[in-house]
């Protein structure tokens, strides 16, 4: 059963974050406790974070670039693209915990699903009023506030546009400053082109971590934008190319997974356990999480 929960926690690592109730009154009391650990988000991606060496290096230079800008031009927009369980969702916890130090569960990270949220599609309308105001309130009581939204293939098309000017280079909207704010977008969508790529490549004999963003990111752009269940669907966003980047998550090999689950067992104190982190047992439990999604 171990490796049951072990490999259900290395695949899917951040998804169910647990929703606040997310309120922030003007007060001494609360601060927009701001405390960006720059190179504690870099070693922890290039140590946990396994097989995805662009979003290493996307992710950590597009935001050590953003961070260190006292007024930036614009807000930072990262797109996460890929199959379920190649650590979309864990990369984007670990900028939460890197960039205030009580992580997720920070009153200036806002999580929003689909699902959850932006149930029918018959409401986008309402949809796009309730997050404007949210966004709008929030960026208020604290400009360096985060914004992730999961599922973006499940999104009613319409509701992220309202966003469109806080994306921009917007100095001041409404008094308040935009552009010192982080959104990370999280989809399937562009997996197809990503699986792609990788296979071709891998047939041809060439190494996975030869493989470019620039072979990827207008292909998952077109995707996102052209495919009717997307979130982008004919979305100004992106042709106004208002995403920073595009950032592609590339199927995990077993030695990946392995690795995963090796460090989970360290964690628990059970590094011996080297046969659980190897088991057969566990890449057809992988196989099958996989023909489910």
């Amino acid at each position: 059963m171990i490796f049951i929960l072990i490999l259900i926690y290395c695949t899917s690592l951040g998804t169910g974050f647990e929703m606040k109730s997310i309120f922030c009154s003007i007060s001494d009391s609360c601060d927009c406790d701001f405390k960006a650990d720059i190179k504690g988000l870099e070693w922890d991606l290039y140590k946990n974070l396994y097989g995805q060496h662009m979003a290493q290096d996307i992710v950590s230079e597009a935001v050590v670039n953003f961070l260190q800008n006292e007024n930036p031009d614009r807000s930072l927009v990262l797109s996460f693209h890929g199959a379920s369980g190649t650590g979309k969702s864990l990369v984007s916890s670990m900028m939460g915990r890197h960039i205030y130090e009580t992580a997720m569960g920070s009153p200036y990270i806002h999580q929003f699903v689909p699902t959850l949220h932006f149930t029918s599609a018959d409401r986008v309308q309402q949809y796009r009023s309730d997050l404007k105001r949210w966004v709008e309130g929030n960026l208020t009581a604290c400009a360096r506030s985060i914004f992730i939204f999961d599922e973006m293939e499940k999104m009613p098309p319409g509701v992220i546009d309202v966003l469109e000017p806080h994306l921009g280079t917007f100095h001041v909207l409404f008094q308040t400053n935009y552009r010192k704010a982080i959104y990370i977008f999280i989809s399937t969508i562009g997996q197809e082109v990503i699986n792609k790529v990788a296979l071709e490549s891998r047939q041809a004999g060439r190494d996975r971590e030869d493989i470019l963003p620039k072979e990827l990111e207008d292909s998952i752009a077109d995707a996102v934008y052209n495919n009717k269940n997307s979130g982008f669907y004919h979305s100004r966003i992106i042709t106004e190319k208002l995403i920073t980047r595009f950032v592609p998550f590339l199927p995990l090999l077993r030695r990946h997974v392995e690795r995963c689950a090796q460090r989970e067992l360290c964690q628990r104190g059970e590094c011996q356990r080297a046969d659980v982190a190897s088991s057969q047992e566990v890449m057809q439990v992988l196989n099958n999480m996989r023909e489910s999604k």
